[in-house]
């Protein structure tokens, strides 16, 4: 199985100030430094690219000094300027020396180097320059453990550097091109340099990296405007194309506008498919192909960008599993859980890892949806063959003991433990705390799986394939039959996480349950106390919907999946009350969370902790939360969504709307909605709804919950 190489798209935030790190992101490289512009040996920081570090040290000195950071700008996700001054000389109260340093990062990197004069004299200084490289893998660097390979061997070139590593069968080279007159030495470049009175001198360095052989193409070249490469000019497509809202809440309005951006950021793009682009998880760490995290980011981006959602259902078809692995956990029909490049991300498991319970039937729930926003019908059929795949995995791989319910367990020892969307080592356990043991059947899994089979079903309907048709839907009843009979625990008035090897409930009180009403497998009966529970304050912290309820043996409110507020998750929780009618109680999630993200600087996390709203006036941050991130990104379009109550079905020539907005939002303006081969304008003012543009033959439908 050939992995390409991919590259990301997008924008970061649009300054940082001199006190945090600094990242710059374009495709499967990017760079991390400190306000200056160095990058610092032992540290998280350094070049990278496909998850190896090739720059490891990148310190700059003028005059013996290191450089005093003024400001930071990151106008685009790929560029940033660093402006600083060099140290003041003996006796000077001020420095006269401004150093700007313009870096782009795209397959290697670009450093353009101005020393401005601002005295009435020439000043001579001598640029030094410490260059370090250990190749080291990227979860060695985020861990911070040692490197395990070698140190490069280093070369000195007729202008500037090189560095190569042959590790165990896999190659890295980095060289380092210097324009214009240069001392290198091993580790070291020495610039000697007079700068005119009131004037300039400038330079520029570049980095190109070999992997395996392969040289990356430079994104950045020097004499190509950096406005017309191409990652400039995909961004700019990206802004122009997508949707836009406008609202009485500036603070929904604010949100809306940075996700967008995020979004745009977190886009990778196959070389050989340049038009095809897919969302990644979340920078810096985690720009790859994932399965469970595209897929559902894809869902919720609709509104937005369906492309993205196309493009991530092409990728994952075409590294569909083929056969039986246990190191890989690759099986026929499944969909990857991630793609890391230049190590195994397990001992002993190569670069595609497909423990995931869930991505699967998310793959065939997603085609039928993206169906309904009007995917065209040649792209459809040609997906339809890996729909079925993925379904005959969820009967033959997904239902291992023939119950009916889809669980997991992992293949060897080296995989992941827990193989849902919590997959913490401790993600699952029951109301004492005590941890779960798989195999475990996911409550939430067996609703995508519900949803899935009902989606063949539409789309078997369309094609005129009754027998399908029929097939699915029974499947989709009994599934929904039994799961309300084995997962309802009517002690409690919830729903069991999962069960466990013995067939018992899992029987925490979890958000888990908020996806199962997303899905429509609950019945309607049981929806009210599932509601109850979620907007209960042992489950609604005030900001958003906690993964597991304060009154569980495990909670923690400052843990990863056990207590802490997920954006995404609590976005599908609203959708889910909305669903069954519960407007009120999705209204109130809702306007918690885009409070959570304007006191986040409008920029949603990917979690937070779950202390409640009256204990701090403030949502507390999680450490290492992702930001940005896909899925909390695309969380506010969720949200949109569900307040406007927009269902599309273009196969059957209608657009359902039924908007139920809170009084915070006032009217609502959505403009540029991507709806078949049309771009819409939906609006929203009181008790009436206008829907400007529509496609050809696509009525608009006022309907209610269902």
């Amino acid at each position: 199985m050939t992995v390409s190489a991919w590259t990301y798209m997008g924008s970061p935030p649009a300054t940082s100030g001199p006190a945090s790190a600094v990242t710059l992101v374009e495709g499967a490289c990017f760079a991390i430094s400190s306000p200056n512009g160095d990058m610092e040996p032992g540290m998280t920081q350094g070049l990278f690219f496909r998850d190896t570090r090739f720059l490891s040290g990148w310190r700059m000195q003028i005059n013996g000094a290191a450089l005093e950071p003024l400001s930071v700008e990151t106008p685009e996700p790929f560029a940033g300027t660093f402006v600083t001054r060099a140290h003041p000389r003996g006796g000077q109260a001020d420095s006269t020396l401004l150093v700007v340093r313009h870096r782009y990062v795209g397959n290697g990197m670009r450093e353009d180097l101005v020393l401005r004069n601002l005295a009435a004299e020439p000043s001579a200084c001598t640029v030094s320059i410490e260059v370090e490289a250990d190749f080291a893998h990227l979860f060695e660097v985020k861990e911070g453990r040692p490197a395990r390979r070698p140190p490069p061997s280093i070369e000195v070139t007729e202008s500037g550097l090189r560095y190569w590593s042959d590790w165990s069968d896999r190659e890295r080279e980095l060289l380092l091109d210097v324009l214009g007159p240069v001392i290198a030495s091993p580790g070291r470049l020495l610039m000697q340099i007079v700068v005119p009175a009131r004037g300039e001198w400038r330079g520029s360095m570049h980095f190109s990296l070999s992997t395996d052989g392969v040289r990356a193409t430079p994104e950045f070249a020097t004499g190509i405007p950096v406005q017309y490469s191409a990652p400039a000019v995909r961004l700019h497509s990206w802004r122009r194309r997508t949707a836009t809202v406008r609202s009485d809440d500036e603070v929904l309005e604010d949100v809306v506008a940075i996700a967008v951006e995020d979004l745009g950021a977190l886009r990778i793009f196959d070389p050989a498919l340049p038009n095809r682009a897919i969302v990644a998880a979340g920078s810096p760490w985690f720009m790859t192909v994932f399965g469970r995290d595209s897929l559902l980011t894809s869902w919720m981006t609709l509104l937005v960008d369906p492309t993205l959602a196309e493009g991530t259902l092409l990728t994952l078809a075409q590294l569909q599993g083929e056969k039986e692995d246990p190191l890989t956990e690759e099986q026929p029909g499944r969909i990857l859980h991630e793609i890391r490049w230049g190590a195994p991300l397990f001992e002993g498991v190569g670069d595609v890892y497909y423990g995931t319970v869930d991505a699967t039937p998310l793959f065939v729930m997603l085609l039928a949806e993206l169906r309904r926003w009007g995917l065209g019908q040649e792209v459809v059929k040609s997906l339809l063959p890996n729909a079925d795949r993925a379904l005959q995995w969820i009967d033959h791989y997904g239902d291992q003991d023939g119950d009916g319910f889809v669980e997991y367990k992992r293949m060897t020892d080296r995989g992941l433990l827990h193989q849902g969307w919590k997959d913490s080592f401790d993600g699952i356990s029951y109301a004492s705390g005590r941890a779960a043991e798989p195999p475990i059947a996911l409550c939430e899994v067996q609703g995508y799986t519900y949803a899935a089979y009902l989606g063949r079903a539409e789309l078997a309907d369309e094609a005129g394939d009754e027998s399908t048709a029929e097939h699915y839907r029974r499947k989709a009843a009994r599934l929904k039959e039994a799961f309300n009979e084995r997962f309802w625990l009517e002690e409690h008035g919830w729903l069991a996480v999962g069960l466990g090897p013995d067939k018992r409930p899992i029987d925490s009180l979890t958000s888990n349950i908020g996806h199962c009403l997303w899905t429509g497998i609950v019945d309607r009966e049981k929806a009210a106390e599932i509601a109850r529970h979620l907007i209960d304050p042992n489950m609604f912290a005030g900001w958003g919907i906690r993964t597991l309820a304060s009154s569980m043996g495990a909670y923690n409110p400052m843990s990863y999946q056990n207590g802490s507020v997920w954006p995404h998750d609590t976005a599908i929780s609203a959708a889910g009350l909305m669903r069954y009618g519960f407007v009120e109680e999705a209204q109130k999630i809702i306007s918690g969370l885009l409070d959570a993200a304007d006191h986040f600087g409008g920029r949603l996390p990917e979690l937070f902790c779950g202390f409640d709203r009256g204990e701090f006036a403030f949502p507390v941050a999680y450490p290492t939360s992702c930001s940005p991130q896909a899925w909390a990104a695309a969380s506010v379009f969720c949200m949109v969504r569900t307040l406007l109550g927009l269902d599309p079905s273009i196969p059957r020539g209608e657009l359902a709307v039924a908007p139920n907005l809170p009084p915070r939002i006032g009217n609502l303006r959505v403009e540029n909605v991507p709806l078949a081969d049309q771009r819409v304008t939906i609006e929203v003012s009181g008790d009436e709804v206008l829907v400007e543009d529509l496609p050809k033959g696509v009525r608009v439908v006022r309907t209610g919950p269902e």
